[in-house]
């Protein structure tokens, strides 16, 4: 569902891996013979247990054991490991960028179409659907949400800096990304401080995933190295590092966490799902935030996918999970608890997601920042590699802004180690 992964977490790639195997997510007791019973796994960090304490209250028959494996690589890492041979769960929920490689290999999962997949699949978006279909027409996952973007900005520190505060204002103030590092010279001109968390993921993993070609084209060839989307991308990125506007902290760690209510930066690229981690982070800044456009009006960070491995002991249980609960309105539902965004656009003229205003921050009108966001996307082309191609490319920008890397070589730096990642 969501994107919880820092550039740093592909170095220790290894070992969570063998902590993963180690903690053997699937040896709890599975559905075995119950057809009431199913195990699904989860990456952890969104509160996949409401949805199942929601179902469980709605079905008292039914029994999940949830498991939350680690993070969205781990939990592909482990599903990985356990489609090689290993117990595999009933259920399980696979990252947006993660799951081609999965669905090159439809064999290792129950095709969807034979539960009546095909009968809802024209509730989701056409192209978040498309990344679940095998060349062969077969759908491997039904997807949860997707990550409109927007920007999550300090008002209050905002207004010490004498930068505008309304949301509009600060939109057509950051038009283009160059116009938004150019804010980010004035405010850390103004105040000293930091005026964003880190480059890497609120800067080129967001223009990035504005281009019209990515890491693939559209037939499906690797054009990573090659692409001027991506380069310029990546050049903006080197940019922003250069014109040191940045608290330099990797997104979703713990001194992220902590720095939230302490003000360390006043700008967050923020998907929708995000916000409900900084109500969470920093309760004590209720009213000081506020959203705005992202630069360049459209983007996406995240987005899952439910998925049912072909050597499932209760599939039918798991079918009638996904179901019901990824059903336009319990997506809409699910925007209103926590912010998620529905993939299912049937909903995005609903007056409860219109006319949803978060008081947390300003009352912002979110449902539609976050749609009109998403209907400006246009879709490319991912290919089974994009999950790991995309970190080489952080983890060298991350190297250059904490200071181990050289700007002249980072791009050079990043094919080098993806061509050895991918072998390609």
């Amino acid at each position: 569902m969501k994107l919880r992964i820092s550039p740093s977490l592909a170095l220790f790639a290894a070992a969570a891996l063998a902590a993963v195997t180690a903690c053997s997510p699937g040896s709890s007791s599975g559905g075995g013979g119950d057809p009431n019973v199913f195990e699904f796994w989860s990456f952890s960090g969104i509160d996949q247990q409401r949805d199942v304490d929601d179902y469980m209250r709605a079905h008292p028959e039914i029994r999940i054991e949830l498991t939350e494996v680690g993070s969205t690589t781990e939990t592909a890492q482990a599903l990985t490991t356990a489609l090689a041979g290993g117990k595999v769960p009933d259920l399980v929920l696979i990252q947006g960028d993660d799951l081609p490689k999965f669905v090159q290999q439809p064999q290792n999962f129950h095709d969807l179409r034979e539960f009546g997949a095909d009968e809802i699949k024209g509730d989701y978006l056409d192209w978040v659907m498309e990344q679940a279909v095998a060349q062969g027409g077969e759908i491997i996952g039904i997807p949860t949400d997707v990550g409109g973007l927007a920007v999550a900005y300090r008002k209050d520190l905002f207004a010490e800096a004498g930068l505008p505060t309304d949301r509009e204002e600060v939109s057509q103030m950051w038009s283009t990304w160059d116009d938004f590092i150019e804010v980010g010279k004035r405010y850390k001109e103004a105040t000293g401080k930091a005026f964003l968390d880190n480059v890497p993921t609120s800067v080129f993993f967001q223009a990035v995933n504005q281009v019209s070609q990515k890491y693939y084209d559209d037939a499906g060839n690797p054009i990573y190295d090659r692409n001027p989307e991506v380069k310029a991308a990546f050049d903006l990125a080197l940019r922003a590092i250069e014109a040191d506007i940045s608290a330099r902290i990797s997104f979703g760690s713990d001194g992220w966490n902590a720095a939230l209510p302490r003000g360390d930066f006043a700008v967050v690229s923020a998907p929708s799902w995000l916000l409900d981690q900084i109500r969470r982070y920093a309760p004590d800044t209720a009213g000081k935030w506020d959203v705005a456009r992202i630069p360049g009006g459209a983007g996406n960070w995240g987005g899952s996918y439910l998925a049912i491995p072909a050597r499932a002991q209760n599939p039918q249980a798991a079918w009638n999970y996904i179901r019901e609960m990824q059903s336009p309105e319990h997506q809409l539902q699910h925007f209103l608890d926590v912010g998620a965004l529905p993939t299912t656009p049937s909903v995005y003229d609903d007056p409860q997601l219109t006319g949803k205003r978060d008081e947390f921050f300003s009352g912002a009108p979110t449902g539609e920042i976050y749609t009109q966001a998403l209907l400006g996307l246009k879709p490319f082309h991912m290919g089974p590699d994009t999950g790991t191609i995309g970190t080489e490319f952080l983890n060298a920008l991350t190297n250059v802004e904490q200071g181990s890397g050289d700007p002249a070589t980072a791009w050079d730096d990043a094919v080098r180690n993806i061509r050895t990642a991918i072998g390609a």
